[in-house]
């Protein structure tokens, strides 16, 4: 195109044009006065020449000047459309117009800069809206630091990036980075060690006590800040690291919760490093002030849930803690069931190949579970918990049962002392008392045999203890004394026996039976099907010495298993969060069966989940085999798997989950873990994986 200092102005073409149409057709006149040879016809052809010449050119001018104006406006057109692309103009012999058009195309650029940086900021923008709401959506604490880290190293165009977090001592620490290089072991003081003075020669540690962003044009320049560690890096890895951004992460409380640092922002066009532009300082600022927010409610969320379960732990031990009897077994059971869990959910084929734990939320809502499985117990009485005796209840009342025999042993030497007196024969007398002698001895010795809870008690023995307790002795003070209000509540409708009178040794009163209060076992809305029996408790001496398996009275066993009722109304009371709805029915289900003869609620095979069969499993085995009970040695690792064998036989626990136990070899992950080692003995698995003869459904 021509240079517009060739090109005529407006007033030029226009004194042209003057001199073209109104100047030029007098010049015929004039020749036809002054030369005397110009005739009229010369006149007539002149002007038509003139007209010949002068109409096309300002025909040709003016349509030259409509091509440039439509140009003009056609290209105005686009401009407003938002379509910056350059098309070939016209060339316009008008200087004006030609500089009008340049004027615009300088305009028309300054506008698709300016456009370009705005839809650049508009991307910006959508990305902080929409990383705003990853950020509030992302559980996953790692995915969450890698995305912070990330989506700021695109808003500013940076070549590299490194997330710093500060530490509970005083420190940041490296976190993550965008590059595959390990990060550094060491972390950043905040303070010096030694004097407290604030560590400001890190540009890092400088962003994080100041609260303040820092831009650093030239590394290699810079003298603010100690970047010895930034060079060491560079001479090593051959990178080279020309510009820096730092910009503190400050959460709405004000504490700081780390560093974003960011390296060598690249120009978009060469991609080489170029400084940062100050122009997208804000939008990483805004990004660090959404993460800032983000990390402090994850920070947040952590630490409920590292409360939480602290808080779920310390009651599981403060229930083992009631009982040195009963001590570890709300840890071992959680460890047992997580271990099981883990087996099943890594099933690719057979019966549970479809069972998965999807997430670390499920996760922790079964161990929760586990956790919390006996949680009911806290308000069961430590002293049935601790029953190693049948007449245990505060103390062992075979103490008592111990002193009436030596009340009949003393009235048996006082009964022999009088017969003595009164001149009986020496010989008869002796032999009586002899006999009388060795049968008290012999029958306390039974009763205290009695008195030790065993697999099971034989009828004839039930009537011998019945024969030994109608013998009688005789009371001499009164009962009523030194009594607690409740006992004497019970004693009011008994009547008062004049002194002395005659009890009989072994004695089933009417105060040992103690009314029941009202339980959350009758409730119905809990859907629980257990038998209550009509009293709390039956003290009865006779009563509780003919309990024929174990050490605990029909009464004591349902108080016992109540703790899983109250286990159940615990949990299911309590507000839980939708992703631990489920702790209730992990926590709440080890004691049914699949054949719904279990307890609280006679729940059965549809009805419980691989979870719940897990539980059941984990709370037999661990029972079977722990050295801490009351009322049974424990039993070697060999029996206990074959008693599970005879349940998974009789329909009671899961065939498949038993035979992932044993086939994963769990049986001595857990037995090296916490049986003694006279336990760990020889084990069949093949013989114990046999199917029963007659498998129940």
């Amino acid at each position: 195109m021509t240079s517009s200092k060739y090109k005529l102005s407006y007033e030029t073409w226009a004194a042209v044009l003057v001199a073209t149409f109104v100047l030029l057709p007098t010049v015929p006149a004039l020749m036809l006065v002054g030369f005397e040879w110009f005739d009229l016809r010369r006149l007539l052809l002149t002007e038509l020449l003139i007209m010949f010449f002068g109409l096309p050119l300002l025909f040709g001018g003016l349509a030259t000047l409509r091509r440039s104006l439509h140009a003009f406006a056609e290209d105005a057109r686009r401009i407003r459309e938002l379509d910056f692309s350059s098309r070939e103009r016209p060339g316009s012999p008008i200087r004006e117009l030609d500089d009008l058009h340049h004027q615009h195309d300088a305009m028309r650029r300054s506008l698709q800069a300016q456009n370009h940086a705005l839809e650049q900021a508009q991307e910006k923008l959508a990305g902080l809206v929409e990383n705003g709401l990853l950020l509030s959506s992302e559980r996953d604490r790692h995915r969450l630091l890698q995305h912070i880290l990330l989506q700021g190293k695109r808003i500013c165009n940076a070549d590299a990036a490194t997330l710093y977090l500060m530490t509970d001592h005083d420190s940041l620490r490296f976190a993550q980075r965008s590059k595959a290089d390990p990060l550094p072991a060491f972390e950043l003081p905040l303070h010096d060690p030694v004097t407290g003075q604030p560590n400001e020669q890190h540009v890092s540690t400088y962003v994080a006590l100041r609260k303040e962003t820092v831009v650093i044009d030239d590394v290699y320049r810079e003298d603010r800040f100690d970047l010895s560690g930034t060079r060491h890096f560079d001479l090593e890895s051959g990178y080279r690291t020309v510009s820096m951004l730092c910009v503190p992460l400050v959460g709405h409380s004000g504490e700081v919760l780390g560093v974003l640092q960011f390296m060598n922002a690249m120009d978009p066009t060469t991609r080489t490093p170029t400084r940062f532009s100050r122009q997208n300082l804000r939008f990483v600022e805004a990004l660090a002030s959404q993460s800032a927010v983000a990390l402090e409610n994850q920070n947040l969320i952590d630490s409920q849930t590292a409360l939480i379960d602290a808080m779920i732990e310390i009651l599981a031990g403060a229930i083992d803690a009631k009982s040195a009897h009963t001590g570890g077994h709300c840890a071992r059971v959680p460890e047992l069931a997580m271990l099981l869990a883990e087996q099943a959910s890594a099933a690719e084929q057979g019966p549970l190949a479809a069972f998965r734990f999807e997430t670390e939320e499920q996760w922790r809502e079964f161990r929760i579970g586990a956790w919390l499985h006996d949680c009911g117990k806290i308000t069961t009485p430590e002293h049935l918990v601790d029953k190693s005796t049948k007449l245990e209840t505060l103390y062992n009342r075979i103490h008592e049962i111990r002193l009436r025999f030596e009340v009949l042993l003393r009235d048996a030497m006082i009964e022999r002392l009088q017969a003595l007196a009164a001149g009986a024969s020496s010989e008869t007398v002796e032999a009586r008392h002899a006999e009388t002698v060795a049968r008290l001895h012999d029958e306390f010795a039974f009763v205290a045999a009695c008195n030790i809870g065993g697999e099971q008690m034989a009828p004839e023995t039930i009537e011998r203890l019945q024969r030994i307790g109608e013998q009688g002795w005789t009371r001499h003070f009164d009962d009523r004394l030194g009594i607690s209000h409740e006992e004497a509540a019970r004693l009011a409708d008994v009547p008062r026996p004049p002194l002395p009178t005659t009890e009989r040794l072994l004695a089933d009163k009417p105060e040992h039976r103690i009314p029941r209060p009202p339980t959350k076992a009758q409730d119905p809305r809990y859907g629980f099907k257990m038998t209550v029996p009509e009293y709390q408790a039956n003290l009865g001496e006779l009563y509780n010495l003919s309990v024929r398996r174990g050490t605990l009275t029909a009464e004591e066993r349902f108080t016992v298993n109540e703790h899983i009722v109250q286990t159940i109304v615990m949990l299911e009371n309590l507000p839980f969060p939708r992703n631990l709805q489920r702790v209730p029915e992990y926590a709440g289900t080890h004691h049914e069966t699949l054949l719904g003869t279990g307890y609280p609620r006679q729940l059965g095979l549809e009805q419980l989940s691989i979870p719940a069969r897990i539980m059941a499993i984990a709370d037999i085995f661990e029972a079977l085999t722990a050295c801490d009970r009351p009322y049974k040695q424990a039993k070697p690792l060999s029996e206990s798997l074959r008693i599970l064998a005879g349940l998974r036989d009789s329909g009671h626990i899961d065939a498949d989950l038993f035979a992932l136990f044993l086939t994963s070899g769990l049986h001595l992950t857990y037995g090296a873990r916490h049986l003694k080692p006279e336990q760990m003995d020889q084990v069949d698995i093949a013989e114990l994986l046999q199917p029963p003869a007659s498998p129940v459904a």
